[in-house]
């Protein structure tokens, strides 16, 4: 009896057949309303050919940069959003070009996926890519795409800096102070968050969520800083302050001092949550801020305001002929800060 109600059951309905050029032109039509269709006559070839034909702009110099976005090491699949994936891919990439000191021109993805995922997930993953690029003015012009058991995301952003106005992480002096944008430490609580809520089941939503799932790239305070020359080195804050301004002083061949009751914390919304130790930690060592860090001569300190583009702007140390980092807490207590940010190894 068995067998015979195994024959008898009803097949499963047969998945539709995807293929390479279903989910190529799902990309190229979901570019249509976004930034691609105000790209303007410096895109002279578009989705469709082997390449894209970009035509740069003369007087200013081509960043290159790419970045990976992968399940399982930077989202997931059954719980991040799949906007908010695309958002975060585009973004984090994009403020790379940032900390150059440029705006991002036109983006390209590599794109591996499930064939289950080429339909609903993939639509809402374009529209949250379609969202950022069109934000940021920068067009999806190409790619590839491939077949996958995982989803995994690779972005090449071009953008471009005035010629010899690129910021630098070599560029940092002694005396020069240091200061940060935004608030630092909000994405790695809210990732924290994430966590627990993936735990409970729970979706992902609510403002503490904010920078973890929608951070974006500082390009216009990064374009100001490199255009008027205030940052004498910069870059953007993706592996955690403790981790990338170590890497600035050495870039720079130099060491820093910060001021722990300097440094700007999560906002009021985090501390019913987080006591004060757990949100410097988070600031000092906590990624996916894409905040941006930069040093200034001191004679330009009163160039420096409070808020620019609606971003805070914060001084919480100064550049040291000494190699090193040396953190002082509330107290005046001094200690060596080491290293401790994102490592992917």
């Amino acid at each position: 009896m068995g067998r015979i109600c195994a024959h008898l059951s009803p097949k499963p309905p047969m998945r539709p057949v995807i293929k390479e050029a279903d989910v190529v032109r799902q990309i190229e039509e979901s570019t249509r309303t976004g930034a691609q269709a105000n790209a303007g006559q410096r895109l002279t070839l578009g989705i469709g050919d082997d390449a894209a034909l970009w035509k740069p702009r003369s007087g200013f110099e081509t960043i290159l940069t790419t970045d990976w976005f992968l399940e399982g090491t930077h989202f997931w699949r059954d719980w991040h959003p799949p906007e908010a994936v695309g958002w975060k891919c585009v973004m984090r990439a994009a403020s790379d070009i940032a900390a150059m000191g440029g705006a991002p021109s036109c983006l390209l993805l590599s794109l591996a996926l499930p064939p289950a995922f080429a339909g609903g997930w993939l639509g809402k993953f374009l529209m949250g890519l379609n969202w950022a690029s069109a934000k940021l003015k920068c067009p999806l012009v190409g790619g590839d795409t491939t077949r996958s058991d995982q989803i995994l995301i690779h972005l090449t952003v071009v953008g471009e800096v005035s010629r010899g106005k690129a910021l630098l992480r070599s560029g940092a002096k002694p005396g020069d102070l240091i200061y940060v944008t935004g608030r630092l430490g909000e994405a790695e609580l809210g990732l924290r968050l994430a966590r627990e809520y993936r735990r409970r089941g729970r979706r992902a939503e609510g403002k503490l969520l904010l920078k973890h799932l929608y951070p974006e790239a500082r390009i216009a305070l990064a374009g100001w800083l490199g255009k008027t020359r205030l940052a004498s080195g910069a870059m953007d804050l993706s592996d955690g302050l403790s981790l990338d301004l170590q890497r600035l002083c050495v870039a720079s061949g130099v060491g820093a001092i910060l001021q722990t009751d300097c440094i700007p914390l999560a906002g009021r919304e985090f501390t019913a949550r987080f006591p004060s130790s757990e949100r410097i930690k988070a600031a000092l060592n906590g990624g996916d801020d894409y905040e941006l860090l930069f040093c200034v001569n001191p004679e330009s300190h009163h160039r420096i305001p409070a808020n620019k583009f609606g971003v805070k702007l914060t001084q919480i140390g100064e550049i040291t002929k000494k190699h090193g980092i040396t953190i002082v807490g509330a107290a005046g207590q001094a200690k060596e800060l080491l290293p401790q940010g994102w490592e992917p190894f």
